[in-house]
């Protein structure tokens, strides 16, 4: 399988971002609904009580749902989006550690080393001269070379910051915190975080259309 490799936005992302926001999001929220419901789901699935306590019952799920999500990507988008995709792979390999081991700290540890892996990429990137946000943000918009630079900075240190608060709140405060913060928080903080950074999108956005009739 392959992931998406140039920053030109395909047909199908331009035609399905609510799907892609969806495939995104669901797995999140049956992680979040399965470890408020955990018992209930227990006793109407008792084969899910191998999996353990509340908590690594909800983590089976988002494993499940995130695997399913990459294989609908896949089919319908023509490819695999590069936050999803690499988050999919370490939400699998530390869900799986969680359940094997009987230890919840690996998938609560899992934003911590995504969020860590995305903002050492973004920076270190840029060391090396190369802007690599606009592979993530392939279908969202384009920017000139200034402002993939600018934006990359932001979103590299945003990055490290969800690392750092992931280890704070996990470390803090109890599972349920835990897990209500990691949808319920930390999503209206990107939303907030990424609306902020539309005047430097308008500012530096280009038109390929036209770029191409030059």
């Amino acid at each position: 399988m392959s992931t998406e490799s140039d920053i030109t936005p395909s047909a199908a992302d331009r035609h399905h971002p609510l799907l892609k926001l969806a495939l995104e999001l669901g797995p999140l929220m049956i992680f979040f609904f399965a470890n408020l419901r955990g018992q209930w789901l227990v006793e109407t699935f008792p084969a899910l009580s191998e999996l353990g306590g509340p908590l690594f019952v909800a983590t089976g799920l988002f494993m499940a749902a995130t695997i399913i999500s990459l294989i609908v990507s896949k089919i319908v988008l023509g490819h695999l989006p590069i936050m999803p995709f690499v988050s999919g792979i370490v939400v699998v390999i530390f869900g799986s550690l969680s359940i094997w081991l009987q230890n919840e700290t690996f998938i609560k540890m899992k934003p911590t080393i995504v969020n860590a892996l995305f903002g050492v990429a973004l920076l270190g990137g840029l060391a090396f001269g190369k802007s690599l946000l606009g592979y993530v943000f392939n279908a969202a918009f384009q920017l000139d070379a200034e402002g993939w630079r600018k934006l990359t900075i932001r979103w590299g240190i945003f990055f490290l910051f969800l690392a750092v608060l992931n280890e704070v709140v996990w470390r803090n405060f109890s599972d349920g915190t835990w897990v209500a913060f990691k949808v319920w928080g930390t999503m209206p903080i990107t939303i907030i975080f990424t609306l902020a950074q539309m005047p430097l999108v308008l500012k530096h956005s280009i038109n390929l259309e036209t770029e191409g009739e030059k």
